[in-house]
């Protein structure tokens, strides 16, 4: 089987012949592992595609997640400089005066030079949302718009043409025989960046109907998106809902602001376009995993095991593993970047003997693997993946 069909038949239920393996990686792990600089990943489409491609590939990982928008080509139309630092960070000056920070190992901090600012609640126009993206130049603003020259978009006209860049960079470099995967944020992680996470809490407390207001809106872009994403050729879409856990809201909280829009997202995708969707929550899910499959999403992504978050494997297969399939359940922190790489390999065993029963399940870290994970132990999961299908062979 090519990875692509590999991945194809395990989110599907179907048999492999050998479990696939695909990890979500943080951008810091990209950039000490890649020659691409800070600014090359931030900021061109060309160079976080050659870090995906690269580290795929290097892992020999059967898919690779874009979880990036593409970038402007004319983006240096902005810039007064870029300074580079002793540990490989970079500075870029705008010449707007904003600046963006861009660590050696670590995510973008842009600098507004007048600022940032969040809107309070009673600012907030749902008749103005459509779709916010944190990692776009500039970062958040509100009402929200690409680039840094200030204007409204029409909902009828909203993306760049460039926003889609680096999906078909990585579609025609290795889409013939690669799962490509493609990310849109949930309505929910969209109200709480828009606010921050603290009031963004206070927020569906203090004025439910405002948030559901701002949530449909929110819900209308995010499935223009991911249509948009799945028209475009990837083989699934991820709706990235991070912040959907018990550390953050109940099961009731739950079910009332986020399984209606993210149910929306995925009944239009699959309506329309008929490629399957799935779900990113990090931490504490185990109180709702059947919610999360009421949501008609086809599998769950991250299962974060004790201490990080509540998911042992067997009892989610138990629960809802035949219905949906399952990507991650190895603890990023405590085994790939604190375990030695014969550790990895016999927990990714453990995890291949529970998780592969029925077809269902892709090897992967729970959340993002983090920025200094030794390599080996990443290389080390095909071979677990390998030698446990030798054996049942």
């Amino acid at each position: 089987m090519t990875s692509k069909e590999r991945v194809r038949a395990a989110m599907r239920h179907e048999p492999v012949d050998r479990v696939p393996v695909m990890c979500q990686l943080a951008i810091g792990h990209y950039l000490l592992n890649t020659d691409v600089t800070p600014v090359e990943c931030w900021f061109t489409s060309e160079g976080f595609a050659r870090a995906l491609v690269t580290l795929c590939q290097r892992y020999r990982f059967d898919g690779i997640l874009i979880n990036l928008p593409g970038r402007d080509p004319d983006w240096m139309r902005h810039v007064q400089r870029i300074q580079t630092a002793e540990d490989g960070s970079q500075t870029v000056f705008f010449r707007d005066g904003d600046r963006a920070w861009c660590p050696a190992d670590d995510n973008v901090h842009h600098q507004p030079a007048k600022g940032r600012r969040r809107p309070a609640l009673e600012e907030v126009d749902p008749e103005r949302i459509y779709y916010d993206d944190p990692h776009e130049l500039g970062g958040l603003k509100y009402p929200y718009y690409f680039g840094l020259e200030p204007y409204e978009p029409d909902r009828r006209d909203y993306w760049p043409d460039y926003f889609f860049r680096t999906i078909d960079l990585v579609l025609q470099q290795v889409g013939s025989h690669l799962s490509v995967h493609s990310e849109v944020f949930s309505p929910w992680t969209q109200l709480m960046e828009l606010f921050g996470y603290e009031q963004g809490l206070m927020a569906v407390l203090d004025d439910p109907g405002k948030c559901h207001a701002i949530l449909a809106a929110y819900t209308e872009g995010t499935a223009d998106l991911a249509v948009r994403q799945a028209r475009r050729g990837v083989d699934a879409v991820l709706i990235s809902s991070a912040f959907a856990g018990a550390g953050f809201i109940s099961p009731r909280q739950y079910e009332t602001f986020v399984l209606p829009y993210e149910a929306e997202v995925v009944r239009r995708v699959h309506d329309q376009t008929g490629v399957p969707v799935y779900t990113h929550t990090c931490g504490d899910i185990g109180d709702r995993l059947e919610l999360m499959a009421e949501t008609g999403t086809k599998g769950i992504d991250t299962l974060d095991p004790p201490p990080l978050g509540s998911i042992d494997l067997a009892d989610a297969k138990r629960r809802v593993g035949d219905r949906l399939f399952f990507k991650g359940n190895i603890d990023p922190v405590n085994t790939l970047l604190k375990k030695s790489r014969e550790e990895v390999r016999a927990d990714a065993l453990r995890r291949l003997e529970v998780g592969s029963p029925g077809s269902g399940y892709i090897l992967s870290s729970a959340c993002s693997v983090s920025p200094r994970v030794p390599p080996g132990n990443l290389a080390v999961l095909v071979e677990a993946s390998e030698q446990f299908a030798a054996q049942r062979s």
